[in-house]
């Protein structure tokens, strides 16, 4: 991987995938696509994306609506966010104590109760604003908010994440 190839994990038909260039790519193309129809900022970012990604012909149309969700993200535009199966949890925070803390607690947590979860620790300022969230650390069950400012207490994270299983 050369210097200044940014990785970023986006959900491609349910299963975390690190695409090379995205944030690049997405930077070049604002402008330029912005107003253009789904379709053809879609061709395109296939095209722009594929010159350092492997995207296997098979989930090529996984690929592409991942692709386009994140730039309707990057753009602020309404998008929608791949269903996820199961318990999805995002801890929103930078990597301060708080937030470090809050993730270890919920993995203390999803141990204690035998609860599965994808669990992911978004550490980007400008990613953690996009879900409406401005204090740290945040925490997302299933693209809800939860919580934000503060660890809340063992027995509240339990409760959360047995209601979203219910």
């Amino acid at each position: 991987m050369k210097q200044g190839d940014d990785v970023t994990q986006i959900k491609v038909g349910g299963s975390p995938v690190g695409i090379m260039g995205l944030k690049a790519v997405l930077e070049d193309m604002a402008e330029e696509y912005g107003d253009k129809p789904d379709r053809e900022a879609v061709e395109e970012l296939l095209i722009r994306l594929s010159k350092k990604n492997y995207i296997p012909e098979k989930v090529k149309e996984n690929y592409a609506k991942a692709f386009l969700r994140e730039f309707k993200k990057f753009q602020g535009k309404p998008f929608e966010e791949e269903s996820p199966e199961g318990l999805e949890i995002k801890v929103l925070g930078p990597g301060c104590v708080q937030c470090d803390r809050l993730e270890q607690e919920l993995m203390q947590v999803m141990a204690e109760t035998g609860i599965v979860a994808d669990v992911e620790h978004v550490r980007d300022i400008k990613e953690i604003g996009r879900y409406g969230v401005m204090g740290t650390p945040g925490l997302l069950i299933n693209g809800k908010v939860k919580s934000v400012g503060k660890v809340p207490p063992k027995n509240k994270l339990k409760e959360w994440l047995r209601e979203t299983l219910d």
